[in-house]
């Protein structure tokens, strides 16, 4: 292990990685059973997701950790997820065949970006602001998913990005939330090593009493066959029974919130965590890039959604993971929850909540290296930051950090300062904001 992750070499060791890897599954085991509650709705067998979704983010999760060796891991994309059931076959009308047939044609099309020159330029022409706002950005849109996971806050509508209200905070999953933030804080106060992991095993005991963390009937998944129900059912010859305009719209829609999702998860966690290199850019990066491609082919054709990196990778991040060997450790657990995923059912979101809402206060820290000042530089900064909790997503996030900054720069006469790809991808995300509206 010492000679393949290298360990050392990234001032970690064993014990950290695997400790990192546990925290890292926890925090985001919640996908097992959401997953398959979205796809359901547009017809597909919820076993049969759910056994996709374990297998996915465990392949997606072991390319990154041998392909990169970074601790980063790989699921099924929230809002993704939700893109596939409610606008890709409810409004556009594609059955569920046809739209896994879109996730793997957008898959493609992200591999082979990735495997082109075009992948480290990507992430090479993101401006050191941005690449700073990015990471503040995904601090506070992993603190808004513990607060809503947790019920602190709440939806008053039927998904994430609807406005919210303050939840019922003195009872049930928020109290529990709360008492597990307040353990969380005064552990790292101490700085009692593996905090945040002690921190989701002491919320997870606390809420047996409270009737929050529940235990299961059985420990085992039934029907484990029942993923031929989905596995390569996908149909080429009906994605164009739509038209043209409305499969490139779903292929690019799909393409850029995957790229950029990975991308900016990538650069934010890993910037706060200090593991980019002198040019802001992340040794192996541009590998997982390829693994996530590759993941969302392989997801496609399992039976689920587009498979992306995991914000909450950050939790294990925090908790010390550097290598890929923590990586192994989420990918393992994922695998094995295709025989026991009851087991990843037992700790409840109430617990995983404090990790989010603490890792989004560490990253905020990357707040004091923009230049407020410099309003050039504030307003691409501040939209970077703002519209990823706001719309629920962090490629909208990069998206308008793009746009703005190339707008202003060029009304500036500074034209000349901006590289020319994030022309490029301004242009690209306007285009998809455009493409959508006509949805």
């Amino acid at each position: 292990m010492e000679k393949f992750f290298k360990l050392k070499e990234h001032g970690t060791n064993v014990r950290t990685e695997v400790i990192a890897g546990v925290t890292t599954f926890f925090a985001m085991a919640y996908i097992i059973f959401v997953n398959p509650t979205y796809l359901s709705e547009a017809g597909m067998d919820f076993t049969a997701v759910m056994v996709a979704t374990c297998l996915s983010a465990a392949i997606g999760t072991l390319l990154t950790a041998f392909i990169a060796n970074v601790p980063f891991a790989q699921a099924p994309g929230m809002g993704l997820n939700a893109f596939f059931t409610y606008t890709l076959c409810f409004s556009m009308g594609y059955t569920w065949q046809q739209g896994l047939t879109i996730v793997l044609i957008s898959g493609i099309l992200f591999l082979v970006v990735t495997v082109s020159p075009l992948r480290s330029k990507i992430i090479a022409s993101i401006p050191v602001c941005l690449k700073d706002a990015i990471s503040v950005g995904i601090g506070l849109f992993i603190a808004f998913i513990g607060l809503l996971n947790a019920g602190i806050v709440k939806c008053i509508g039927p998904d994430p990005s609807s406005y919210t209200d303050m939840g019922a905070i003195t009872k049930g999953s928020a109290l529990l939330a709360i008492i597990g933030l307040l353990i969380t804080g005064i552990l790292i106060a101490h700085k009692v090593k593996a905090a945040i992991f002690i921190g989701i095993i002491a919320t997870t005991i606390i809420g047996i009493p409270m009737g929050i963390t529940v235990m299961p009937e059985s420990m085992t998944m039934s029907n484990i066959g029942n993923i031929s129900m989905t596995a390569f059912q996908l149909d080429f010859g009906g994605v164009m029974s739509m038209g043209v305009l409305p499969l490139i719209t779903a292929v690019v829609s799909f393409f850029i919130v995957d790229c950029f999702d990975t991308v900016g998860t990538l650069l934010g966690t890993a910037g706060n965590a200090g593991m980019l290199d002198k040019d802001g850019n992340l040794p192996g990066g541009d590998r997982a890039l390829i693994a996530d491609a590759i993941a969302t082919c392989v997801g496609a054709c399992l039976g689920t959604s587009t498979v992306t990196t995991f914000v909450e990778s950050s939790t294990g991040i925090q908790e010390g993971g550097r290598t890929g060997l923590a990586s192994v450790v989420t990918g393992l657990l994922f695998l094995l929850c295709v025989l026991l995923a009851p087991i990843a059912g037992i700790v409840p979101g109430a617990a995983t909540a404090p990790a989010l809402i603490i890792v989004g206060v560490y990253m905020m820290m990357g707040a004091v290296k923009i230049n407020w000042g410099d309003f050039e530089t504030a307003l691409p900064c501040f939209l970077t930051i703002s519209m990823m909790p706001f719309a629920y997503s962090i490629s909208d996030g990069i998206g308008f950090g793009f746009i703005s900054y190339a707008v202003i720069k060029v009304c500036r006469g500074k034209a000349k300062e901006v590289p020319v790809l994030v022309y490029i991808l301004s242009a690209i995300f306007i285009a998809m904001y455009i493409l959508d509206a006509q949805i």
